[in-house]
């Protein structure tokens, strides 16, 4: 996970980068350990195809740039009134173990249709969850902020250990 102030120079670096008639605005940039999304706001008299299409090349080189500077792919997407498109964006696979209680729990999300298999009914509770406590999270987001600025002010073990 990337600190605020890393995610703020992330975005201002995308902001820079970015054409002005690339997107009206730019709402987020978003980071993980594999990927950078990117999503800002179609203009108005444009649908999402249209701007797709129009931006391709441009997204393309700024991506590159991006992937070859903070070694992560690039997924693009735009908002358009409340609904927000992703392009290309990853699925990456997650390893866990389970005990039978939590399996019984993917495999009734299963049997009752809601899923297809475990994975996507571990995916479903993943966003069932994030889409339920996204104050909790924000607020664990900025505690682990916190946690880190403090580390980073604390003595340097290695320097303060007798020889």
């Amino acid at each position: 996970m990337i600190t605020a102030e890393q995610s703020e120079k992330l975005r201002v670096w995308f902001a820079e980068r970015l054409p002005v008639d690339v997107y009206e605005s730019l709402v987020s940039v978003t980071v993980d350990r594999e990927e950078i999304t990117v999503v800002g706001t179609v203009p108005a008299a444009e649908s999402v195809e249209e701007f797709r299409e129009r931006t391709r090349e441009q997204r393309i080189e700024v991506a590159r740039e991006a992937e070859e500077l903070y070694r992560r792919k690039v997924a693009w997407g735009v908002r358009s009134g409340e609904e927000t498109t992703l392009f290309t964006h990853l699925a990456v696979p997650v390893m866990t173990r389970l005990r039978q209680s939590e399996r019984q729990v993917l495999d009734t999300l299963v049997a009752g249709g809601v899923a297809r298999s475990r994975a996507d009914a571990l995916a479903w509770c993943v966003r069932l969850v994030g889409s339920n406590t996204e104050t909790w999270l924000a607020e664990l987001r900025e505690s682990l902020d916190k946690v880190r600025e403090v580390r980073s002010q604390g003595p340097d073990i290695q320097k303060s250990q007798p020889e």
